[in-house]
C-alpha cells in the first residue's frame, strides 16, 4: 500500500508568532519551525499501516527551504522517503492555492492512502483534508479516531459531538485524523541516523504541474488587509478582602457584564 502522509512545519506555539509588515504573511523566521503536532499521529498511524499491510510511507511537504528540519523528524520516525514541495512561487498561498499545489503533488507522486492531520496550528482552516478529496476525485473520512484497512476498503470512526460515526470507502481515499487515534513514536537514533540516508525529492511548480496562476499570494482568494501588535496586557484588579471581598468580586464581574 502506498501511503503518503502530508506533513507542516509550523512555528512553535510556545514562542511569539508574527506576521510579516512587506506582505502581511506568517513570519516564519521569527519563530523556530515544529512539525505540526497533529501530523506526527498521521505519520504514527501511516507507519501502523504499513507495519501491518506493508507498503511503503511518503512524506509530502510544501513550505520553504526550512521545512526540511521537519522533513527529517518524519522520516527519523520511520517514514520510507519524502518529498519537498518547495518554490518561492508557493509563498503566500491560502488554502485554495494549497489544496490545488498539493494535489497536483499527490497525482504525480501516487497513492492509494494520504493521511493528514485534521488541523495545523498556524492557521487552523481545517479544511485541507476535504479539499484535496475533491481535488483528486477520492472520498474523504475526515476527524478518523481509528482506522482500519481491508483489501480495497477503509473504515473510520469519525468523531462527532455525540460520540462517532463509522464511515466506509474504497481506497483510494484521504483520510484525517484527531490525536485520539494513537500515541505518535519517538525517533530512535538509528532512525536519526538513517533518516539522513533517505531519499527526499525537491519539486517546484513546474516539476509538478501546478498552475501558477493559482497559487501564492497574488492568486491568494483570501487577504490580510491589515494588522497590529496586541498591547501589552494590563495589569489585573487585586480586590482586598475586608470581610466584603465577595461582593467586590461579584460588583467587578457586573461591571465587566460577566454576570
Amino acid at each position: 500500500m502506498n501511503i503518503v502522509v502530508c506533513v507542516k512545519q509550523v512555528p512553535d506555539t510556545a514562542t511569539e508568532r508574527k506576521l510579516r509588515s512587506d506582505d502581511k504573511t506568517l513570519d516564519r523566521d521569527a519563530a523556530d519551525g515544529v512539525v505540526n503536532e497533529l501530523d506526527e499521529y498521521a505519520v504514527e498511524e501511516a507507519l501502523r499501516l504499513k507495519e501491518a499491510h506493508g507498503g511503503e510511507v511518503t512524506v509530502l511537504s510544501m513550505g520553504p527551504a526550512k521545512a526540511t528540519e521537519t522533513i527529517r523528524k518524519a522520516l527519523a520516525m520511520g517514514a520510507d522517503k519524502a518529498v519537498h514541495l518547495h518554490d518561492d512561487a508557493l509563498h503566500g498561498s491560502d488554502a485554495l492555492g494549497t489544496s490545488h499545489a498539493i494535489s497536483q503533488a499527490l497525482k504525480k507522486i501516487g497513492f492509494d492512502l494520504v493521511i493528514l492531520g485534521s488541523e495545523s496550528t498556524d492557521a487552523r482552516t481545517g479544511m485541507l483534508a476535504a479539499m484535496l478529496a475533491e481535488r483528486l476525485g477520492a472520498p474523504q473520512l475526515t476527524l478518523a479516531s481509528k482506522v482500519e484497512v481491508e483489501g480495497t476498503a477503509i473504515r473510520v470512526e469519525r468523531i462527532t459531538d455525540y460520540g462517532y460515526d463509522k464511515v466506509e470507502a474504497s481506497l483510494p481515499a484521504v483520510v484525517s485524523v484527531v490525536e485520539k487515534i494513537n500515541e505518535p513514536r519517538y525517533p530512535s537514533f538509528k532512525g536519526i541516523m538513517s533518516a539522513k540516508k533517505k531519499p527526499v525529492e525537491t519539486l517546484g511548480v513546474a516539476d509538478a504541474d501546478i498552475a501558477a496562476d493559482q497559487v501564492g499570494l497574488a492568486n491568494a482568494w483570501s487577504e490580510v488587509v491589515d494588522f497590529a501588535t496586541a498591547p501589552p496586557r494590563a495589569a489585573g484588579t487585586v480586590i482586598k478582602d475586608e470581610g466584603d471581598g465577595g461582593a467586590k468580586a461579584a460588583e467587578f464581574l457586573t461591571s465587566k457584564k460577566f454576570i
